[in-house]
């Protein structure tokens, strides 16, 4: 083979390996950095444009898409040790045309951490009614999102600002009376009698507690690093809630997944965008019929 022809396939190679390899190791030695790549190419990909908020010297990071029109606008609220980011896969499926919010929780990603007043729910939900008045989003009615631990907070404003809403959907809410309760909160009553901080579940710190943390969340389960199968495993809140949301709530509607663990929006995102939407429309039809009656 002519020399001139081995020295470009050299070049080309090595051309091609040194991205290669950069890749190998970013995504062995900075996996953090790779996963915010990939959150800010999603943004990107879904118009998701990253801003932030002051209230009296307390900052909110949030993402926000579209603006206020025809329909509510939408306020995505995370569940514990998430971020804004983690709604990324319903916001592809919900329309363009409706204005939407995902904020970063208290203490969470790019939002102030402050004392620990402003992690209890009641905290939570003051700090969050100050996000919603810091980006003047209570003008108009809004429909309310939350998940696990943001589901609680959602619950908690719409008691005490229900005038904000048009609407409030609870994704497996934390913060309930469970008839039968999960092995999760078991553990997590364990932990509080022994005062043992160490042990939560929802913190991990190694990749075997991660592995323990996605058997609780998901339905899938995960063996990091080198396979994903699935099977029927431990949730985090068990499914008894439902009963107890539909029964205190006339006119709510209850959906059950079938093939889902506790991280909903992540696990069957299309079917939660739809389910949203759904409802939201089933709501502003219901209010528009009541306005005609009035007329």
């Amino acid at each position: 083979m002519d020399l001139d022809v081995v020295n470009m396939f050299i070049i080309a190679g090595g051309t091609l390996a040194i991205p290669i390899l950069a890749f190998v190791a970013s995504f062995l030695l900075w996996p953090a950095a790779l996963i915010k790549v990939y959150h800010w190419y999603w943004r990107r990909r879904l118009r998701m444009q990253v801003d932030y908020a002051e209230y009296e010297g307390y900052h909110f990071c949030y993402s926000h898409r579209g603006y206020p029109g025809t329909r509510p606008s939408v306020l995505m609220l995370h569940g514990f040790s998430a971020h804004k980011d983690m709604w990324l896969g319903v916001v592809k499926f919900l329309p363009k045309n409706v204005h939407l919010v995902c904020v970063d929780m208290p203490g969470h990603e790019g939002t102030t951490r402050t004392s620990a007043v402003d992690y209890s729910i009641e905290g939570q939900v003051k700090r969050i009614h100050q996000f919603v008045k810091s980006i003047r989003m209570s003008k108009k009615p809004f429909h309310l999102i939350g998940t696990s631990m943001g589901g609680n907070v959602a619950g908690v404003y719409a008691a005490r600002h229900l005038s904000d809403l048009c609407g409030v959907t609870l994704i497996c809410p934390a913060g309930l009376q469970y008839p039968t309760e999960s092995k999760f909160v078991q553990r997590l009553r364990e932990l509080e009698k022994t005062q043992n901080s160490d042990g939560i579940p929802l913190i991990p710190s190694t990749p075997e507690e991660m592995e323990e943390m996605l058997k609780l969340c998901s339905y899938v389960r995960f063996k990091i690093p080198k396979q994903v199968f699935i099977n029927k495993i431990i949730n985090v809140l068990d499914v008894s809630g439902a009963s107890v949301l539909a029964k205190a709530i006339p006119g709510s509607q209850v959906h059950l997944l079938d093939n889902c663990g506790h991280s909903v929006v992540m696990e069957r995102p299309r079917k939660s965008a739809q389910l949203i939407m759904d409802f939201i429309i089933a709501q502003q039809n219901v209010g528009i019929n009541s306005t005609k009656k009035l007329s």
